[in-house]
């Protein structure tokens, strides 16, 4: 009977030792999707921008010494801007369903594509802030990620609780955002970047829990497809809640052109 439990307890050891080796492979997975991703909306932000500002004169200057082109006019005075703001919203809320009639790779590839047009969508960035100080906030957002994205994996605490309050949260920092379109109150947008800062703080460290668990739960089923799946959209949540860090401390941390 001792021998019995013995070979018992080397073989949980064992399935212990797998699902621990995988969960570290599912989230280098993980981040190192996510990096990709990232990488492709910064140089593709930063290719648009420069397409989209020269230094010779037309009719629509923009600052001393810069004037778009014909291609930011496009982007940014047309109609063509709504497209560009509203393609990738609506790439990110049909990832759900093209997730379950593609495979993980075709899901890697729609993502590398939401992240192109999310540049695109960004590109403006580079008109309104110096270079320097977008450079700034995106180390400032980098370091302040992974503390929270390691808080997230690390703790024993149970954080899943936070995660209907920030969805709350969420919801009604949209609807601030778009009646303080019509109000263009300078406060209001503050109180909504301050209040954005914390949400996607907190969402940062409830998503990377919430990716380990469903690991954790998943791995025992050997389901390698699910997993595939469940990495590209992890990366994606992670993906989101640094660009959306990002870009409210931007707010606080840019200087303008």
């Amino acid at each position: 009977m001792a021998e019995y439990n013995t070979i018992r307890a080397g073989q949980a050891t064992a399935g212990a030792v797998r699902i621990d080796e995988g969960l570290r492979a599912h989230m280098n997975k993980v981040y190192g999707t996510m990096s990709v991703g990232l990488l492709i909306t910064a140089l593709a932000a930063w290719a648009i921008a420069g397409l989209s500002v020269t230094s010779a004169p037309t009719p629509y200057q923009i600052g001393a010494d810069e004037y778009l082109t014909g291609l930011g006019v496009a982007l940014y005075t047309t109609p063509l801007k709504w497209v560009v703001m509203f393609a990738p919203l609506a790439m990110v809320f049909g990832f759900g369903a093209v997730l379950n009639r593609i495979s993980a790779a075709g899901a890697q590839i729609y993502f590398y594509v939401y992240a192109s047009l999310m540049g695109l969508s960004l590109s403006s960035i580079f008109l309104v802030f110096t270079g320097m100080s977008i450079a700034q906030t995106f180390l400032v957002t980098a370091i302040a990620f992974a503390s929270l994205s390691l808080y997230g994996y690390t703790t024993k605490r149970d954080i899943s609780g936070l995660g209907a309050f920030l969805i709350m949260g969420l919801v009604g920092l949209i609807v601030a955002s778009i009646v303080n379109i019509f109000l263009g109150s300078p406060i209001v947008h503050l109180a909504i970047s301050a209040i954005g800062v914390l949400i996607f703080a907190g969402l940062t460290a409830y998503d990377t829990q919430r990716l380990k668990m469903d690991y954790i739960q998943h791995a025992h089923h050997g389901d390698a497809e699910w997993l595939g799946k469940s990495a590209i959209m992890g990366a994606l949540n992670l993906y989101l809640d640094f660009i959306n860090l990002f870009m409210f401390l931007l707010q606080f941390l840019g200087n303008r052109e």
